[in-house]
C-alpha cells in the first residue's frame, strides 16, 4: 500500500509526524482529500480539523487555526500558527473562549475589533466541531 509522509507543524513545536494513506483537511475553498501522488499544490487552509488516516487503518487528529498546505507527490506538509492534537483539546477552555470572543463581537467598537472578534469566533467554533468529530471517532 503506498503512504505519503505527512508533517503538521505549530509555531511552537512539531505536532504529528509519520506515515499515512490518506488526509483530509479545511482547504480555503473547501475540504480536501491528498492520496499518495497527489499533485504539487500550495494553499491557504481554514480552522478545522485535519484527519491523517494511517497505514493500519487508525486514524489521528489535530486541529489547526488556520495556515498553508503544501502538498508534493509523496509529502504533506502543514504550517499552522496553532496547532493542537485531538486528544487534548479541551472542550471547556474552547467554549469559554467561544463565549469571551462572542462578547467581544457583542462589544466591539470599531470595525477592526468586529473583524477580530469574528475571526476568533470562527476559530473556536471550529475548535469545537473538530473536538466533536475526535470523540465521535473514539
Amino acid at each position: 500500500m503506498k503512504t505519503l509522509r505527512v508533517d503538521v507543524v505549530s509555531a511552537e513545536e512539531s505536532i504529528f509526524s509519520g506515515e499515512a494513506r490518506f488526509v483530509a483537511l479545511p482547504g480555503e475553498a473547501g475540504e480536501l482529500g491528498i492520496y499518495p501522488r497527489h499533485t504539487p499544490l500550495i494553499t491557504r487552509i481554514k480552522p478545522g480539523s485535519v484527519r491523517i488516516e494511517m497505514a493500519d487503518g487508525s486514524e489521528e487528529f489535530v486541529f489547526v487555526a488556520g495556515g498553508i498546505l503544501e502538498v508534493q507527490p509523496n509529502h504533506v506538509t502543514v504550517l499552522s500558527d496553532t496547532a493542537i492534537r485531538g486528544k487534548d483539546l479541551d472542550e471547556e477552555k474552547a467554549n469559554a473562549a467561544k463565549a469571551a470572543a462572542e462578547d467581544a463581537l457583542r462589544n466591539a467598537k470599531s470595525h477592526i475589533d468586529m473583524a477580530r472578534a469574528q475571526s476568533e469566533l470562527a476559530m473556536f467554533a471550529a475548535q469545537l466541531s473538530a473536538l466533536r468529530k475526535f470523540r465521535l471517532k473514539k
